[in-house]
């Protein structure tokens, strides 16, 4: 029953801490993620990382991601896959040559240091996604673009990930087995399978859940659709909230996507998502804060900057707006729960320095937390200058 209490406070605070930053005129994600920081470890210590708070979280990111699909505009997705596959393939290269060049400067070693950049390589849309949602902006080019972008990111960042630990003979299993192609041809034939849903299974399969008599059953049948989509990405290797927002994009194209978006946003924004953003702060202690304060200075800079590049002079290069160019760029800043699971397998498999974990972990953090406002200040700048 302690957890209980434990949400309760996580209730109150996000809620609370949301209010306050929406009457700011910032969006309440960033009052929901101080919210962590404030409760956990960090500040009062009285919400502790724990395994139901994780469970919690990882629900939520689903939740969060599935939501989103729901959302997104299959035309303009496909009208903007080049620029998206341009922003994400930079977005990988930059993050692990400048930040591996930086670790290898503070004393990693090569492989080390390579590892820390792979780190930083992947971008987590969901904190975007919901400051794109308070805006009304995920509709537009530059909101498709940044879900277009960070979807074959955090793809491209899985692929990297396997041949590091393939080829480097220090890692743990990063797919379904330890022989890379094959691992690429498992997840190839997982994207053949989600196009076979999409095309041909989500319909049949919504239309056979209107006609089950039971309270609900076209919103679970989706959350079935949604979730066994983010369980097989998972299983093959792939990060699950890839799944989810592919099962949000299939059920989009069905007569009761709105139903189901009604439905999956009460359960998902009154406690599944704010657990999310909460779990993010958790993960925040400033002990090693002033030992590593240099090597947490010079990360956070090249973590924000590499990833910013590439979104805004990419987009530049496809046509969009200086300021449509940060805005991409901007929201492809945070790192959050890809870079937090990456830096997991780190850990567990000796990859890198254990004492710079932490460090690590702070960085992550800061970027995620940052990335609301930097995205908040461009799409309001863009509204005054239209």
């Amino acid at each position: 029953m302690h957890f209980l209490g434990e949400l309760i406070l996580i209730l109150l605070a996000t809620t609370l801490l949301g209010q306050l930053f929406s009457r700011l005129n910032m969006p309440a994600v960033i009052g929901q993620l101080l919210s962590g920081i404030l409760l956990g470890p960090a500040i009062l210590g009285l919400v502790k990382p724990n395994e139901i708070i994780s469970l919690f979280s990882e629900f939520g990111v689903i939740l969060l991601m599935f939501l989103a699909g729901l959302e997104s505009d299959l035309d303009l997705l496909k009208k903007y896959f080049n620029l998206s596959f341009t922003v994400a393939g930079i977005g990988v290269i930059l993050p692990v040559f400048f930040m591996g060049i930086a670790s290898y400067l503070f004393g990693m070693n090569f492989l080390e240091a390579l590892f820390i950049g792979i780190v930083f390589a992947a971008t987590s849309v969901s904190i975007s996604v919901v400051v794109l949602q308070e805006a009304n902006q995920i509709h537009t080019r530059t909101g498709t673009a940044i879900l277009g972008a960070a979807v074959v990111d955090d793809i491209l960042a899985v692929i990297v990930l396997s041949l590091f630990t393939t080829f480097s003979h220090e890692g743990g299993k990063s797919g379904l087995t330890n022989n890379f192609f094959l691992n690429l041809l498992i997840e190839v034939i997982y994207f053949v399978v989600v196009w076979i849903i999409f095309k041909f299974i989500a319909p049949y399969f919504m239309k056979l859940a209107e006609k089950i008599e039971v309270d609900y059953a076209v919103v679970i049948g989706s959350l079935v659709l949604a979730l066994s989509m983010a369980w097989a990405a998972d299983f093959v290797g792939l990060s699950a909230v890839v799944g989810a927002f592919f099962g949000g994009l299939a059920i989009r194209q069905t007569p009761q996507y709105k139903e189901v978006q009604s439905s999956v946003s009460a359960i998902g924004y009154s406690i599944f998502i704010p657990v999310f953003f909460v779990n993010i702060g958790l993960s925040m202690t400033f002990a090693s804060f002033i030992k590593d304060i240099w090597f947490i200075i010079v990360m956070t800079i090249l973590a924000v900057v590499s990833k910013f590049w590439a979104g805004k002079y990419s987009s530049e290069l496809f046509g969009f707006t200086k300021n449509e160019g940060n805005i991409v760029g901007a929201g492809m800043v945070s790192r959050g729960e890809v870079a937090l699971i990456v830096a997991q397998i780190g850990i567990t498999h000796h990859l890198f320095p254990e004492d710079i974990y932490s460090s690590l972990i702070l960085v992550i953090i800061i970027t995620t937390v940052l990335s609301p406002f930097i995205l908040n200040y461009y799409i309001k700048r863009g509204v005054k200058n239209n």
